[in-house]
């Protein structure tokens, strides 16, 4: 049975999707069967891992969410990168409007992922820096929310309300779901205010708060434009250092 996280903060520019790509590849290169699931319409999940998000020919997330295309046949294998993808562009922006005369709305992808359980070990979605519809989708679906944080003082404001969220979903439709974690993004231990805001982090949130810190790092920066993960790109970095640190300490914590 797949482990399903949501990647999900609602301030945009925190490493997200950086986190969800290179953490795919990264859990992929331990031996565990990883699908990325790109359920935000700017499509940069998709993109990053080398696939072309305005030639999607065989369908994407909204098809998928609009039942018009079993997940399955949706997916695309980014060798290379040693995941399965289910993709995504600007399509997925009608999502919003095209899921309000659905029964049970917030379950569209919970049900389009129920057939793949059996086919992974961990499922990775990449939610948009927004709290919609289709977040509370993966939220939904998802068993537990990974949180990339960068170390500001917004940050902290934004996640105080990303946590009512995820707390009003499991009281209300996902009894189950669980913070799986909080990783701290764009780190820069020089920086006198992210030693502080991650050490109010630490005290405040404890276990639940990573150990793994991922570095502000050129190369991460720039393996995006190359449509590879940082363990492609620069394997020898310490952007690719991070994440595969990061992927342990996840499938420890987690058994996956």
């Amino acid at each position: 049975m797949a482990r399903i996280i949501a990647l999900t903060n609602q301030k945009g520019g925190v490493g997200k999707t950086t986190t969800a790509v290179n953490l795919a590849a990264a859990l992929a290169s331990l031996k565990k069967r990883v699908l990325l699931v790109d359920l935000d319409p700017q499509g940069h999940a998709t993109m990053g891992s080398g696939i072309d998000k305005h030639g999607l020919a065989n369908g994407g997330t909204l098809d998928v969410l609009l039942e018009e295309l079993p997940a399955r046949e949706a997916l695309i294998d980014c060798a290379e990168a040693g995941y399965q993808l289910l993709p995504a562009n600007g399509d997925l922006t009608a999502a919003e409007v095209a899921l309000l005369d659905r029964d049970a709305r917030e379950r569209c992808l919970e049900r389009a992922l129920a057939p793949l359980a059996g086919d992974f070990d961990v499922v990775l979605i990449d939610c948009p820096p927004s709290l919609n519809m289709l977040t509370v989708n993966a939220l939904t679906a998802a068993h537990g929310v990974l949180i990339p944080l960068q170390c500001e003082f917004y940050a902290l404001e934004g996640l105080s309300m990303l946590l009512d969220t995820v707390e009003q979903i499991r009281d209300g439709i996902n009894p189950g779901l669980s913070l799986d974690g909080i990783v701290r993004t764009m780190f820069d231990n020089r920086n006198s205010l992210t030693r502080d805001v991650s050490n109010q982090l630490s005290n405040y949130f404890g276990d639940d708060l990573l150990r793994t810190t991922i570095p502000r790092n050129v190369r991460l920066a720039e393996a995006p434009s190359h449509g590879q993960p940082i363990n492609r790109y620069a394997r020898l970095s310490r952007g690719a250092h991070a994440y595969r640190v990061l992927a342990r300490e996840l499938a420890r914590r987690l058994s996956l």
